[in-house]
């Protein structure tokens, strides 16, 4: 099982940005942080890098019955999902895949949530 849904596309990296948001809006996500990697490296290290922000996405209804099920599930919350502009100018989007990182927790009542949000996101990486 991978650990991540992921899609490659082309087009303007900030327009594929904006695109990835609207998605998660349709499955119900709100973008809770957005880390914009190329600047922190850069401010940080003075190392360039190529486009790469990382969205910190969470659907209030699952996240709410996650930490019932289970109160250390916050350590993997929220999911994320990357959008990259690779060396050949087209950009990548890439979701965590709950299910990979579920198998870690000992936990049945969080594989339905689970499975429900892997459902989400991998409909959200199509969308783009």
């Amino acid at each position: 099982m991978s650990y991540y849904f992921s899609k490659t596309l082309e087009g303007q990296f900030n327009d594929v940005v904006e695109k990835v948001i609207a998605a998660l809006k349709t499955e119900q996500f709100g973008v809770l942080t957005e880390i914009d990697i190329k600047s922190t490296l850069k401010e940080k290290l003075e190392v360039n890098f190529n486009n790469y922000k990382i969205l910190g996405a969470c659907n209030p209804p699952s996240a709410h019955k996650a930490l019932l099920a289970e109160d250390k599930i916050g350590t993997m919350l929220p999911c994320n999902v990357i959008v990259q502009e690779l060396d050949s100018g087209a950009i990548e989007v890439a979701a965590v895949n709950p299910m990979a990182s579920m198998q870690a927790v000992d936990n049945d009542d969080l594989k339905a949530i689970a499975e429900d949000i892997s459902s989400k996101l991998k409909t959200v990486i199509e969308k783009v």
